[in-house]
């Protein structure tokens, strides 16, 4: 990456701040309606539920769960309007400080009211550190049951927002359960079939909060980003990855996975199911970038 330092000038310049107002990127109506026929969605007549509900599902069906930047010699730039061309314009996607600061901005551009959260995701060693995700709590106006907790960044949550204030169990279209369960300190644990998936902390936060942690995501070989280029949708059936050099198929509880033979299958296996042109494969364990640094 052309620049990695976590707390730098140059960075903190371009790092956006709050809620992603919608006067961060320029020409904001046409941004809109590109990033709505990027998620193959009409503009909704309001912010309600219903539409909050259709935009969570068509982003996480639309635009891809990857980290093929850190694996290509790509920059992670978390401004908006970095964000946006990324998303948007070259139709890419990114991992969780990508998605969801794109897909706040958008909300914010609606008419909701979006605030950033920070979470720990949870893992074999328990809850990781402050700021290992990033996830979104939504105001829909007018909605006197509380916010909800949007997040189209985690590569295996529920498929529709939750609501915040609810205790009880709360599922997907695919059958998980998931439950908000309070946590110490005034933490909320997000918990999806009785198994912890991360640790919400209520205060909201900036982006620029988010990009130590997001530099040491991109760089560190503790990292599980930067062990394997990964990629992957939502599908009708299931959910579609791109792991390495193997495509996997998943529906239900049947996993198939299919090595794909040499570089040419799979750039072809990224044009094909994700609609993403690369003039080069990203890099694996073993295989160094040919990216200049």
């Amino acid at each position: 990456m052309n620049d990695t330092r976590p707390a730098g000038e140059e960075a903190r310049a371009r790092t956006a701040r709050g809620a992603a107002p919608a006067t961060e990127a320029p020409g904001d109506d046409r941004m809109v309606d590109a990033y709505l026929d990027r998620l193959g969605v009409a503009r909704p007549a309001e912010p309600d539920v219903a539409a909050l509900r259709e935009l969570h599902l068509r982003h996480l069906r639309t635009v891809p769960f990857e980290n093929l930047s850190i694996h290509l010699g790509e920059e992670v730039v978390l401004d908006h309007p970095a964000l946006l061309h990324k998303v948007v314009v070259r139709r890419r996607g990114g991992f969780c400080y990508e998605l969801n600061g794109a897909f706040a901005w958008l909300l914010t551009a609606l008419g909701y009211t979006v605030e950033l959260l920070s979470a720990r995701m949870h893992g074999p060693n328990g809850f990781g550190p402050p700021f290992d995700h990033l996830a979104l709590r939504v105001t829909v106006p007018g909605d006197r049951l509380g916010p909800w907790l949007a997040d189209v960044g985690a590569g295996n949550h529920c498929h529709l927002p939750l609501r915040l204030a609810d205790r009880g169990e709360q599922s997907d279209p695919v059958g998980s359960v998931f439950r908000i369960v309070r946590a110490p300190d005034g933490d909320l644990d997000v918990v999806r079939d009785g198994e912890p998936s991360y640790r919400l902390e209520p205060r909201a936060r900036t982006l620029s909060d988010f990009l130590p942690t997001c530099w040491y995501q991109c760089t560190s070989a503790h990292s599980h980003f930067t062990a394997n280029p990964i990629c992957s949708w939502v599908t009708d059936e299931g959910r579609i990855s791109i792991s390495g050099r193997t495509l996997v198929r998943t529906a239900g509880s049947t996993v198939s996975r299919e090595p794909l033979a040499d570089d040419e299958a799979v750039l072809a296996a990224y044009r094909e199911h994700f609609g993403i042109v690369l003039d080069r494969v990203p890099a694996g364990p073993g295989r160094p970038t040919d990216a200049p640094g």
